[in-house]
Formats: structure tokens, C-alpha cells, sequence
């Protein structure tokens, strides 16, 4: 996590708030402008990247939607392949499914039931840590695969929602940046 006394990477100014969306009471935070100039968005990738240089991994796992940006990304840098996480009736082919609660809504994902062989090592990407609902059913579904989960990364965090809390005790949850 970002230690609170270094101040914010410059591209995190290209983050914006966006009242009531998906719906009344809900503060969005948009990566849409961050994903927009190269340059920031670059040197987001190559942030959430190095927090995983230097350990083994097959894949990086990335949750529909901003999650598939993100991990691809990072998946291209990093030279290793990409597992997308979906929403239900998206994938072809036999599938897992996970279902979960966020902070305004119940859902579930799904993933290929081959999409990674037993041992494989992961990496979970999402942009925002909220609640944890959708990081936490993620982790359930890969470890379905019996994969080995190394750890997880978003770009943001929102702290006082408690979707740290939520996570796994002792295995890796890394976020860019803390509001």
C-alpha cells in the first residue's frame, strides 16, 4: 500500500470523482482520464507492475471491467499471459461462476474452467478495492483452478469501505493509491 506520507504519483491527478454513479450516494473514482494520456497511464502500468518484478508468475488475472485494462497491460509488460474474469454469459465454453455482494448490488463472475492449470502462479488485478466483494469472489474462483494466488493489485483503494478487511490475512493486496 502507499505509505500516505509520499506524495501521489503525477498521474494520479487524472483521476477524477464522479458523484452518484452507478447510483445516488455512491463516489465513483473514473480511470477513464488516466487511461487516456499515455504518458500517465504508462507510468501507472509500470508502478503496478513493479511491486511484481522478481517473483514467478504465469499470469495476471484481470476482473471485468477497468480490471482487463489494467492486468493486460500489465500482463504485456511483465511478459507473462492474461486471464480475464467476466460477467456471467460472456465466456464460451464450460465456466466457473463466483457470486458476490458489493456495496450496492449482488453479482457473480465467471472464468473459463481451463483457463489456468493447477500450480500456475497469479496475480489478481482490479482498478478499485471498495468493499472487496469482487477481489474476494475473484480470488474464490481462481483458487477453484488450483492455481497459486501470489498475491492481488489495484490502482485504488478506497479505505474507509473495508474491502481490506476483507482480503485474505497474509497474502498481498497492494494498491497505488489510498483515499
Amino acid at each position: 500500500m502507499t505509505d500516505a506520507t509520499v506524495a501521489a504519483p503525477t498521474w494520479a491527478a487524472r483521476l477524477r470523482d464522479i458523484a452518484d454513479f452507478p447510483k445516488p450516494g455512491i463516489l465513483f473514482k473514473d480511470i477513464m482520464p488516466l487511461l487516456a494520456d499515455g504518458d500517465d497511464f504508462r507510468a501507472a502500468i509500470a508502478a503496478m507492475c513493479a511491486r511484481w518484478r522478481g517473483q514467478r508468475l504465469d499470469a495476471v488475472v484481470g476482473i471485468e471491467s477497468r480490471g482487463f485494462i489494467l492486468g493486460a497491460a500489465m500482463a504485456h509488460e511483465l511478459g507473462i499471459g492474461f486471464v480475464p474474469v467476466r460477467k456471467p454469459g460472456k465466456l464460451p465454453g464450460k465456466v466457473l461462476r463466483e457470486e458476490y455482494t458489493l456495496e450496492y448490488r449482488s453479482d457473480c463472475i465467471e472464468m473459463h474452467a481451463d483457463a489456468l492449470p493447477a500450480g500456475a502462479r497469479v496475480a489478481v488485478i482490479d482498478d478499485v478495492l471498495a468493499t472487496g466483494g469482487t477481489l474476494v469472489a475473484a480470488l474464490a474462483l481462481v483458487r477453484r483452478l488450483g492455481v497459486d494466488v501470489v498475491g492481488a493489485g489495484v490502482l485504488v483503494e478506497l479505505d474507509g469501505l473495508g474491502g481490506r478487511g476483507r482480503w485474505e490475512a497474509g497474502l498481498p493486496l497492494h494498491a497505488e493509491l489510498v483515499y
